[in-house]
């Protein structure tokens, strides 16, 4: 089992890590990168995994279910904590609910339970995202029209992608191989990225960084039990599920607060702090899952 847990976050480790060497003597322009990872890389990716007529995507319906309700789920359960605790909602609750379910979500769940695990990785990101860049930018600015919001590559590109599945499309393979190949950039150019970013870690909000760093995986695995026992999901989504709920805070929580003035520093410091305790917190998660024999 150790080996297993080895296996699976050594690359992820080492990835980031480069992209924290780089990062730490160069320049990069990380802004332009993730332009280009969301805009191109993720939507290829995204569109060709869902519309792969190999993965029937019908099977993955419970499954966006319970992601839904892990992350939505989230806000609610820590609304009475930060409410006692005098917190800014619209800076601690975003993070705690939209997690890390790309640069770290995708290549984890990819590298612990190999390719059979893709689609269900990339429902997961989907679901996140969607709700992110909905209910989660509602949540920031409630006037901020719903086309603005969905007007995204990887929006478009999921609802191709369902059409092409559903409808039962038949793609040719050189066409599937060659967006797959494109798409497969985005994995270790997202966990580069999260390295390059692991550099800006702020420890001045210490403190709310630790309780980021409890709260976020704690919540999630407290909603994702529940739906587990409800749901007749398949051993795999199952793994993916306890994975996705034990997620740190997504990077993108940052961009979207810098983006809004929504006190980015702060966010920062919860997000990054955070992830940096995701080192101690997925190797559990794995290990437990492991244990389980889901796989």
């Amino acid at each position: 089992m150790i080996g297993q847990i080895l296996s699976t976050m050594l690359p992820v480790f080492l990835i980031a890590g480069c992209g924290a060497l780089y990062g730490r003597y160069r320049t990069p322009d990380i802004k332009g990168l993730n332009v280009l990872n969301m805009e191109l890389f993720v939507p290829m990716l995204v569109f060709a995994v869902l519309a792969d007529q190999k993965a029937p995507l019908q099977d993955y319906a419970q499954l966006a279910l319970a992601a839904t309700v892990v992350v939505l789920g989230s806000g609610i359960v820590l609304y009475p904590l930060a409410k006692v605790l005098k917190l800014n909602l619209k800076t601690f609750l975003p993070p705690m609910m939209f997690n890390n379910s790309g640069n770290m979500g995708i290549p984890i769940l990819v590298l612990a339970f190999g390719d059979a695990a893709l689609p269900a990785a990339v429902v997961l990101f989907i679901v996140e995202m969607l709700l992110h860049f909905s209910v989660g930018l509602y949540m920031l600015d409630p006037h901020t029209s719903i086309i603005k919001r969905l007007r995204l590559p990887i929006v478009f590109a999921s609802i191709a992608g369902l059409a092409v599945n559903l409808g039962g499309v038949e793609l040719p393979e050189w066409l599937l191989e060659t967006l797959n190949m494109l798409g497969g950039v985005c994995i270790p150019l997202m966990l580069f990225a999260l390295g390059v970013r692991m550099l800006d870690v702020d420890f001045s909000d210490w403190k709310l960084g630790l309780l980021g760093a409890i709260a976020c995986p704690a919540s999630g695995l407290i909603l994702a039990w529940p739906m587990i026992a409800l749901l007749d999901l398949p051993g795999l989504q199952i793994a993916a599920l306890w994975v996705f709920a034990a997620l740190p805070p997504a990077v993108l929580n940052y961009m979207v607060a810098e983006q809004y003035q929504q006190e980015p520093h702060t966010v920062a410091s919860l997000v990054l702090l955070s992830n940096l305790a995701s080192l101690v917190v997925m190797p559990v998660v794995l290990g437990l899952v492991f244990a389980a024999g889901y796989v």
